[in-house]
């Protein structure tokens, strides 16, 4: 069998390459290329050299994909519009979506290759009974990344290989010292690859070209309290750097884009009991009838709620593009557009959507 391995240069990728490799696949290493070199964030590793002298001491073929205008149409521009209609989103999910698991899986078929592999830290499993496909945590509960790929489907999932599913991050390092690769104490990335400084504002503001105003904080029943500095810099449960003092501390508690408005509320007004997600991904590729009793995390670190979920059929297309109600068993605080919601069952990923 033959693997197409999606290699950052960082340290996950490689090892990935590396035990892919000792399970008997003939590999092929791959890059995305994302920005130019004008393009690229100030201080950001040089991917495509990191990972190709991974692929080069393994002995294997290596392509640079040129996705740098994918990756603006894909992520970018939709990462840019959420945050101008007053959403958070979370860039990585399209990335995969769109990118690793969308576009990578036909490059994979291009060059004849049976699977794709990636670093994330979760595991593929296949039910015997059921013949479908489970997506499950990672064993390592420090970085388990199922909530990233929510959006996988069965027929995908059949061509993936996640081979650090079951192992610790210690574990990684200790093989990539062993097996002499140069990236083996590379830092782990902790921000968006397009953000590595954090401030989204600037990127924002640089990649649109778009003014972004003043504008009214209000209170909850609209009544102006302040002058807020352009909504891309909000997200909702935000207190600190409001821009001005209120006197007692206030929340954003929702953003309105439409009248250039943020509601600002009290530490309780921040907590709500009921969400709905769209563009709902089943991983199962089956749409439950009637209502699932389930935990659910609305941010990626968040720990896990008891809710009660169920579909919207008239707004449910097909088993990767639907609508869902959840009902939290205890208000969670601040539910942000933008951001997704996922759905487990212990440790079993059931699907997740972006939280509307």
């Amino acid at each position: 069998m033959k693997a197409l391995i999606a290699m950052s240069g960082g340290v996950d990728s490689s090892v990935t390459a590396k035990l892919v490799q000792d399970a008997g696949f003939e590999c092929v290493g791959c890059t995305m290329q994302l920005f130019s070199d004008e393009e690229a964030p100030e201080g950001s590793p040089d991917n495509v050299k990191d990972a190709g002298a991974i692929a080069s001491r393994l002995g294997m073929s290596y392509h640079v994909f040129d996705y740098r205008e994918l990756f603006r149409c894909q992520v970018i521009d939709p990462f840019i519009e959420a945050y101008a209609n007053g959403r958070t989103p979370n860039p990585c999910l399209d990335c995969n979506r769109e990118l690793k698991f969308g576009q990578l899986l036909r490059e994979a078929e291009k060059l004849g290759c049976s699977h794709i592999a990636t670093g994330h830290y979760a595991r593929i499993e296949k039910d015997e009974k059921t013949g479908r496909y489970l997506l499950r945590k990672g064993l390592d509960e420090t970085k388990d990344q199922s909530y990233v790929l929510y959006a996988l489907t069965q027929e995908q999932m059949e061509h993936v290989l996640l081979p650090l599913g079951s192992m610790r991050k210690s574990e990684v390092r200790e093989i990539a010292e062993a097996s002499g690769f140069v990236n083996a104490d590379r830092p782990d990335s902790q921000d968006i690859c397009f953000v590595p400084d954090g401030d989204y504002a600037a990127v924002i503001r640089k990649a649109s070209g778009r003014d972004f105003p003043q504008g009214e904080f209000v209170d909850l029943d609209g009544n102006p309290i302040g002058t807020h500095k352009g909504i891309i810099h909000y997200t909702i449960g935000q207190t600190r750097r409001l821009g001005q003092a209120f006197g007692r501390p206030r929340y954003v508690c929702r953003i309105d884009a439409e009248h250039n408005r943020i509601y600002l509320g009290g530490p309780d007004d921040v907590y709500s009991s009921h969400a709905k997600a769209g563009r709902f991904n089943w991983i199962s590729g089956i749409v439950p009838e009637g209502e699932v009793r389930c935990r659910v995390r609305t941010r990626y670190k968040q720990k896990e709620q008891w809710a009660t979920v169920r579909s919207v059929p008239e707004e449910t297309l097909s088993a990767s593009d639907g609508t869902v109600e959840i009902i939290f068993d205890e208000p969670q605080r601040a539910i942000t557009p933008g951001q997704a919601a996922v759905l487990y069952d212990e440790d079993i990923c059931l699907g997740g959507g972006r939280i509307l």
